[in-house]
């Protein structure tokens, strides 16, 4: 299929909303990344999201809705989900919760689990599809399945484009690495470390998060050893490029691209996928990388790169 450009507009808004009802498949821009859409409710147009990825099916899906209220109505609420929603709604947080009888969500989306991750985006151009549509939206990243995460509207036409019926081209993300997951089933747990620092997490709640064991049962997305994964191998923790490789930067590490030079982490995680898409374009047999500060949103942006090194899976 051809798949087509919207602007950002309301008629932008009201194209995407017609093909998910149709049950079609748009990608579109959040504050994290591109996120590939359809009608949660719709196991066929689910299927579609897996088809056009190439995602494992035991891998569950995030459902985005445009309010906290929409996302009331999906799972079962709790005074936890209420401190986090309020303090991060809309953001870059997902909150997983006992799915609710009868909300009408796709088995697909959830994997067979009794929880669902849900999320109300940040970016106007996503809330705005979102409310025009007037439902909820399964939506992973725009990015064939285990490869580097779109940043762009560019990013995903390379990975999907006639897979997809269409792309809101919104510009560069800002965030640039994936929601923070807290699951929240019982004691809150830190499924997977995004672009909410976990240190905010635990002063919203009160209280300390626990974390997701790696490699364990995968509980949300975003789990998989392997994952976020260029072409070339990625080695960590570099001071310096060996011979074949590519230097990925931090701080007083420089590179042939530089995550931020000034050792901020909010422009590292902005710049993260983007670098690792332009160093992977070059055509190098690995990308090595400096290390990364374990604080803050370096948890995130290290919890990606640990995944895009680790040994890969097969299809």
């Amino acid at each position: 299929m051809q798949t087509r450009v919207l602007g950002t507009d309301k008629e932008g808004h009201g194209a995407a909303a017609a093909i998910w009802r149709a049950g079609g498949l748009v990608a579109f821009p959040t504050e994290t990344v591109y996120g590939l859409g359809a009608d949660a409710r719709s196991d066929l147009a689910v299927a579609r999201i897996f088809e056009a990825k190439g995602r494992p099916r035991f891998n569950p899906l995030i459902v985005h809705v445009a309010d906290a209220a929409a996302a009331r109505a999906l799972v079962a609420w709790s005074d936890a989900a209420e401190r986090l929603a309020s303090a991060f709604w809309p953001g870059p947080l997902t909150l997983v919760l006992p799915l609710r009888e009868g909300a009408g969500i796709s088995g697909l989306v959830t994997a067979g689990l009794g929880t669902l991750a849900v999320r109300v985006p940040a970016h106007p151009v996503a809330r705005g599809a979102l409310s025009a549509f007037g439902g909820p939206v399964a939506a992973p990243s725009a990015n064939p399945s285990g490869r580097i995460s779109p940043t762009t509207a560019a990013h995903v036409l390379a990975g999907l484009e006639g897979r997809i019926e269409a792309v809101i081209d919104g510009g560069p993300c800002a965030v640039g690495v994936e929601s923070s997951i807290v699951g929240l089933g019982g004691a809150p747990v830190l499924l997977r470390p995004g672009g909410v620092p976990a240190e905010a997490l635990e002063a919203a709640l009160g209280g300390p998060l626990a974390r997701h064991e790696a490699g364990g049962a995968l509980t949300a997305p975003g789990q998989l050893v392997s994952h976020y994964a260029p072409g070339a191998r990625v080695r960590l923790g570099a001071a310096r490029a060996e011979p074949g490789e590519v230097m990925l930067g931090f701080g007083p590490v420089a590179g042939d691209l530089t995550l931020s030079a000034a050792g901020d982490l909010r422009e590292a995680a902005a710049n993260l996928f983007h670098h690792l898409h332009a160093l992977d374009a070059m055509g190098a047999a690995g990308i090595a990388v400096a290390p990364i500060p374990e604080v803050g949103l370096g948890r995130a942006i290290n919890d990606r790169l640990r995944r895009a090194a680790a040994p890969r899976q097969a299809p």
